[in-house]
């Protein structure tokens, strides 16, 4: 597919007044599919341009590696001015953005209710700690305290342990995630109807919707969940299992994958021994059958077992860290590698995109813009003269950079 094909919002003009990482990684989702995403930004920036090491070229890496594909303008909405010039950015846009504690918007006069005033198509996306609503909705919210209260915590790392967390800040970039998927459904909405209206979402809601499995053993199986290590919920064997040097992962949870796990082990009578014969007796002998497995996967090394079970159809994977996730041929083909030269920072890497579209695939068009890079650009295209920018700027209302 060549590089300039079209992409799916190209056209949608997205006004970001978010932070950190939840509403910052719902922008770069769309702005891969092509929004024009303007990064709006307090006098001081986004507090993860300040977050490193590492840095590139003097830029926080982790910065570069959520906002890449916006652009940045500084507007400082303190001032009267500053307000003014937001409204007239957002009768310009289709969707605005934050993640502000509720309200904080609403005070400064530019929350949905007043926006939506001035345009009725307007989409308006808010995504917080725990929802516009409620009784916790004027709390901060963090991933970490997202996952201790939305049961994630609970369920997470290896029984009569301290509580651990996911790996990744998985309520933020769920949240994130949720937020986009409003945002394009009411987007679809807007088409039909010509109407805009809120999304609102949460870190809480996040983990909270992540618990499926989990939450129907509470619901039906008259039991509250602990953390199981590596193990599935529902079924077995499905977990890591220790081989001679290290640990890999097997999926052998249906009767036909089992029956292929027993064969390619060299051990077949287990399919008829009485102990392991259904899914559910699999699951209640767990820890059995773990040992039983290992027995076997002890004899060879995690590349031998890969192998085997490999060709015999189970689903099996290494467990790897990420020097090994980006060297490995399939990521490599699958472009989740993806790297850039830039005249400025030399050499970026970036994660790539991981939904490909057969005609219309997003791209990474630009990398993170410097505070206030284009905030004159921006000024520009709404009406502004050069003379009201300079003015604007020598009364700090604004602020350039790049």
């Amino acid at each position: 597919m060549s590089q300039q094909a079209p992409l799916p919002l190209d056209g949608v003009v997205v006004l970001d007044c978010t932070q950190v990482m939840a509403g910052p990684f719902c922008t770069l989702l769309l702005g891969d599919m092509g929004a024009d995403v303007i990064k709006v930004e307090r006098p001081e920036g986004d507090d993860v341009r300040r977050q490193g090491p590492p840095w590139i070229a003097g830029r926080a890496a982790s910065f570069m590696a959520i906002n890449r594909n916006k652009r940045s303008i500084v507007l400082n909405l303190r001032t009267d001015e500053g307000k003014e010039v937001f409204r007239t950015l957002a009768r310009r846009a289709d969707v605005v953005t934050e993640n502000f504690r509720p309200g904080t918007m609403d005070r400064l006069g530019l929350g949905y209710k007043q926006l939506g005033a001035l345009k009725p198509e307007l989409i308006y996306a808010a995504i917080s700690g725990f929802g516009q609503t409620g009784p916790y909705s004027q709390r901060r919210g963090f991933d970490l305290v997202a996952q201790g209260m939305s049961g994630l915590m609970s369920v997470t790392g290896h029984p009569d342990t301290p509580p651990v967390k996911v790996g990744v800040p998985i309520t933020d970039l769920t949240s994130g995630m949720y937020a986009a998927y409003g945002i394009l459904n009411a987007y679809i909405h807007r088409l039909k109807t010509g109407r805009g209206q809120m999304v609102d979402t949460s870190l809480l809601e996040a983990g909270i919707a992540y618990s499926f499995w989990e939450s129907t053993v509470y619901f039906y199986g008259g039991e509250v969940p602990g953390p199981l290590g590596s193990a599935h919920r529902l079924s077995a064997p499905y977990q890591a299992f220790r081989t001679s040097d290290g640990y890999m992962n097997i999926g052998g949870a249906t009767q036909r994958t089992w029956a292929s796990l027993c064969k390619a082990i060299g051990r077949e009578e287990l399919t008829s021994d009485p102990r392991f014969i259904e899914p559910g007796d699999r699951k209640m002998r767990e820890a059995e059958l773990a040992a039983t497995l290992e027995e076997a996967f002890s004899t060879g090394t995690t590349d031998h077992w890969m192998k085997v079970l490999d060709e015999a159809g189970v689903p099996c994977g290494p467990i790897n860290d990420l020097d090994q996730v980006y060297n490995d041929p399939h990521v490599l083909a699958r472009e989740m590698l993806v790297e850039q030269q830039d005249p400025d920072v030399g050499t970026l890497k970036n994660i790539g995109i991981p939904v490909k579209l057969s005609e219309t695939p997003g791209r990474i068009r630009r990398r993170a813009p410097d505070l206030g890079q284009h905030t004159r650009e921006v000024l520009l295209e709404a009406g502004y003269t050069g003379d009201d920018v300079d003015r604007m700027r020598d009364a700090g209302t604004v602020k350039e950079g790049g």
